[in-house]
C-alpha cells in the first residue's frame, strides 16, 4: 500500500469500475501528495472520513468517464469527495472559507438532499480560487454558475 497522506492512498485515488490502465507518474502523484497534504487531511481532522470517489484519471479513464479534456483529474490536482453524514454543502462552504484551492465545485447539489451530488476540489501550483457549482446540462450545455447553488 502506497501512502500519499497519513490518512490517503495511491489506491483510493487510482481506483475504478473501468477495466481501463490507471497508473500516474512521479509529476502526478507529486500533486497527488499536495492535494492530500494542503486539502484532504486538513478536511478530514475537522470532519472526519472521506471518501474519494475519483481521484487521478489517465487519459484514457478520463474519456470513459466523460472528464473533460482539460481535467485537472489527469494531472493528479483533483478529487471528487464525499464525507459520510456530512451534508455536501457543508464541505463546500468550509473548504471556501478555511482551505487553500485551485478550483471548488459542488456539483448537481440538492437543497433538500445533503448528500445529493459531490464535491469536486483541486489544488494546483497557483491558486485561482474559483468557487463554483455545476447544475448539470441545461438545454444541451453543461451549464456552471459561481458561489454555491443547488439543482
Amino acid at each position: 500500500m502506497t501512502l500519499l497522506s497519513p490518512h490517503f492512498t495511491l489506491g483510493e485515488f487510482t481506483r475504478s469500475s473501468h477495466d481501463i490502465p490507471n497508473t500516474p507518474d512521479y509529476t502526478q502523484i507529486f500533486s497527488m501528495k499536495a492535494l492530500c497534504k494542503n486539502v484532504l487531511e486538513p478536511l478530514r481532522e475537522h470532519f472526519g472520513p472521506i471518501y474519494i470517489t475519483s481521484g487521478f484519471r489517465s487519459p484514457a479513464l478520463n474519456k470513459a468517464v466523460g472528464g473533460a479534456p482539460s481535467s485537472q483529474h489527469l494531472k493528479g490536482e483533483a478529487a471528487d469527495i464525499k464525507i459520510p453524514g456530512v451534508r455536501n454543502d457543508a464541505v463546500w462552504n468550509y473548504i471556501k472559507n478555511n482551505l487553500p484551492y485551485d478550483q471548488l465545485i459542488a456539483e448537481k447539489l440538492k437543497r433538500d438532499d445533503g448528500a445529493a451530488g459531490w464535491i469536486h476540489v483541486s489544488y494546483a501550483p497557483t491558486l485561482r480560487r474559483d468557487a463554483i457549482s455545476y447544475l448539470g446540462k441545461i438545454d444541451g450545455k453543461h451549464t456552471y454558475v459561481k458561489g454555491l447553488a443547488y439543482i
